[in-house]
């Protein structure tokens, strides 16, 4: 059960790349990276960690020498001097070269240290109101981070593990300065990549912690496809099993096995049920308590345990012991799969204790579990919680339940984008918030907008009357807003299962922050919510409440290097600058950066299942050349190689206007055989022709002029030959900042003389930048407004 994937690992370093001497062991991994040892027993392990699986990596050129007695290790990225003896601040000492930062052993705990430390991740949310402490992570503006594994217990061949026989100090010190995503990269070549998720873990998910029968639950089901609300997994909270109705001789019903037949008589045929309408299945568990002899099953369990189920003992829950964890699996998990459950909600919250000294219950659980899950070669995810460096082979990542107010949501990209700097991408947050809070359907609305900007949207809350989060339960247009939010995040999976592809296999984060792209320039770490989205679009998520006057909100972003379009409005905004971006309600910033490339499923509400599209719409962002690799499969592989993947090319030669999508390369089989297209350019004039060189003649096309989109239409394209289009004529459009002006102006709050000053100012003068001194000397002119009207006028 536990031995697959233990052949990946790699733990033995080469002997070309080990300084040993008779305490001490440094293993030069990269010229960035290095393993620091030092045992008095003079005895090193070379086992796999918990956190460490791979150490064979091709040993880089390094020079040694001595003098003094200090011993001085040096690459391309830094220089180490060491006295040869046990790890002290004075005896060990390391200089990244790129930034000449000096690192001197357990300085990195030092408050100057911690300070440029860009941060990580926290283990739960649970209980937070706003903000909480997030720990360090791997990246430092100091240009070198230390992960100390000194603690870390050694993963045995079958997958067990076992407290080290040695004691030792074992540290990695990455010196990468400020090339973060290559510290990320190595780090993933050490720990283990990313799995690649299932196409259903992108979709919607919804979850509530209520007491929802069967039948109810069928008809939520039922409702959000009369509704049209696409969701793919189903969720389904602790009071599945049996609660209140324990023995008291029990205890706590908290932990539990056995379906509840009073909410769910017919559990597999409700399973059935959930994926004839194309749901994939999760049950929340807490495990703590162990099987007691009130379950299903207990009898079978306790006998194979070698105990008398007629005794009733309790059987401890006790994931170290190898026995326990066979039988945990056969008789409860296994069982579940069967019955139709595709996946576990692990919802460990009871601490780091156990009977092996140094285990923490949560990382076992989350290890087994994946293990098991994936035991056949199939791919498939796990629910829990976060342990520490490393969890990201076990995603996904449940965050805990946050409070219902704007300091929790505007914590959560923040906390979002800081776990990349760890390596953690798949967090779920409870969208829309747990507990507690108020109502406030405008916050409502921009946690949904930021649920479809992250990389699980999942739908939760408590049990709490009021606190559903069904979109017909908010009056309009808030409803229809909502829906559309989770319409758009289903028809972005093709986009989100390629960067889940780029994830696996290239160690790319979903969420990256600014400084991954522009690490020297200030403002990229300044803005604490903005993130890419992948590698084409920028996410910058509004987290506070609009004015009432300009019936707005506003974020503070720094646009990046080149140019981005908004993709609600199609403006185009210029780079390299800081800007205060305003939207109202209903709308999100989200752009796609120029020679951008956006697959899109075609259907405006795909299926639960979410199919591989037999439509997509390619949106594209004008005004420079691009190009998109489509990575699409029947999604049964866990680990599938590039050959497994259809690979789909698609480019743009902006002066040329120019579109291909390349024929389908590796493993076709699962593709659709012909595919309709609709092409979206931002940013360009009308084209004076289009031709369809090649794949089909039946093109249609139209044009939005106040959007400056550009639409062509093709049906019935070959997936297996090239498809090319040529728009001739084709230039960059100017923004309509008059037309953005007006709709701005139209829906202020405001005097109805004032927005007559302000439109007889923009006929007489234009939308020069100039106007806005015109603007900012009116009497009546307000801040929020002058904001606005910058925004729009500076793009």
């Amino acid at each position: 059960m536990l031995k697959y994937r233990q052949n990946k690992y790699d733990p033995v370093a080469a002997d070309a790349a080990i300084v040993k001497g008779e305490k001490f062991r440094i293993t030069i991994l990269t010229p960035s990276l290095v393993r620091l040892e030092y045992s008095e027993s003079g005895i090193f392990m070379d086992e796999p960690t918990q956190v460490v699986l791979n150490r064979s990596f091709d040993p880089p050129a390094f020079i040694t020498a001595e003098r003094n007695g200090f011993l001085f290790i040096e690459t391309d990225s830094m220089l180490i001097k060491y006295d040869k003896k046990a790890f002290t601040p004075y005896g060990l000492s390391i200089r990244a070269k790129e930034t000449g930062s000096l690192w001197h052993f357990g300085c990195e705990n030092n408050d100057y240290e911690v300070m440029n430390n860009l941060g990580g991740t926290a283990r739960t949310l649970d209980s937070v109101d706003g903000e909480t402490e997030i720990g360090t992570g791997l990246l430092s503006r100091l240009g070198w981070s230390v992960l100390d594994d000194s603690s870390s217990l050694v993963i045995k061949e079958d997958g067990s593990v076992a407290m080290r026989e040695q004691a030792e100090m074992d540290y990695y010190f990455f010196a990468h300065g400020h090339r973060y995503l290559d510290c990320i990269r190595d780090f993933y070549k050490l720990t283990g990549e990313t799995p690649l998720l299932p196409r259903f873990a992108l979709g919607n998910w919804w979850s509530r912690y209520h007491r929802y029968t069967q039948e109810e639950y069928q008809e939520l089901i039922t409702r959000m496809e009369e509704e049209k609300v696409p969701m793919s997994v189903a969720v389904i909270d602790m009071d599945w099993h049996l609660v209140d109705d324990v023995p008291a001789r029990y205890g706590s019903g908290w932990t539990g096995y056995t379906w509840n037949k009073k909410f769910f008589p017919d559990h597999v045929g409700f399973l059935k049920w959930l994926h004839e309408h194309g749901l994939k299945t999760s049950l929340n568990i807490h495990p703590a308590d162990g099987v007691r002899g009130f379950e299903d099953c207990y009898e079978d369990f306790a006998r194979a345990m070698g105990m008398d189920p007629v005794k009733e003992d309790d059987i401890e829950f006790d994931m170290s012991d190898p026995l326990f964890t066979e039988n945990y699996f056969k008789y409860i998990n296994h069982k579940m799969e069967e019955e139709g459950v595709d996946f576990q909600w692990i919802d460990w919250q009871q601490g780091t204790v156990s009977r092996m000294e140094g285990l923490d219950p949560l990382w076992l659980l989350n290890h087994y579990y994946f293990l098991d899950a994936i035991r056949n070669g199939e791919r498939n995810i796990i629910f829990s919680r976060y342990f520490g460096p490393g969890s990201h082979r076990y995603p996904i990542g449940f965050s805990g339940d946050t409070h219902v107010t704007w300091e929790s949501l505007d914590f959560q990209p923040y906390f979002t984008v800081r776990a990349s700097n760890v390596g953690y991408s798949w967090w779920s947050h409870d969208i829309g918030g747990h507990t507690f809070g108020y109502r406030d359907d405008e916050l409502e609305m921009r946690w949904y907008q930021f649920g479809m900007m992250s990389p699980i949207l999942r739908l939760h809350s408590c049990d709490m009357e009021f606190l559903g989060k069904e979109p017909w339960k908010y009056p309009e247009p808030v409803c229809s807003a909502m829906k559309e939010v989770l319409r758009l995040r289903a028809r972005m999976v093709p986009y989100l299962y390629s960067m889940n592809y780029l994830t696996y296999k290239e160690g790319m984060p979903i969420v990256t922050p600014l400084y991954f792209e522009e690490p020297e320039r200030s403002e990229a770490y300044d803005v604490r919510n903005e993130y890419y989205f992948g590698t084409e679009l920028l996410a910058c998520p509004i987290t506070v409440k609009a004015d009432s006057v300009t019936l707005t909100a506003p974020f503070s972003a720094w646009i990046p290097k080149g140019a981005f379009y908004d993709l609600t409005s199609g403006i185009r905004y210029r780079g390299g600058r800081r800007a205060v971006l305003s939207r109202p309600l209903t709308e999100y910033a989200l752009f796609i950066k120029e020679g951008g490339i956006l697959p899109l499923d075609m259907d405006d509400c795909p299926k639960g299942d979410l199919p591989l599209p037999v439509g997509l719409e390619i949106v594209i962002g004008g005004g420079k050349d691009g190009s998109f690799t489509l990575y699409e499969d029947d999604g049964l592989k866990a680990e599938p190689a590039e050959e497994d993947m259809a690979r789909t090319l698609i480019s743009y030669d902006h002066v040329k206007g120019r579109i291909v999508v390349a024929a389908a390369e590796g493993d076709r089989s699962a593709l659709p055989a012909k595919r309709d297209y609709t092409f979206r350019i931002y940013g360009v004039t009308p084209a004076s022709k289009i031709l369809s060189v090649s794949g089909t003649d039946d093109l249609t096309s139209s044009y939005d002029s106040q959007k400056h989109i550009l639409t062509i239409s093709v049906k019935g394209a070959d997936t297996s030959s090239d498809l090319e289009i040529i728009c001739k004529d084709m230039a960059d459009a100017d923004n309509d900042l008059f037309g953005a002006l007006y709709t701005a102006i139209e829906r202020m709050q405001a005097p109805f003389y004032f927005k007559q000053q302000l439109l007889g100012i923009l006929k007489e003068k234009g939308t020069d930048p100039i106007v806005l001194s015109e603007f900012a000397a009116l009497p009546d002119m307000k801040p929020e407004i002058m904001r606005v009207l910058s925004e729009i006028i500076l793009a």
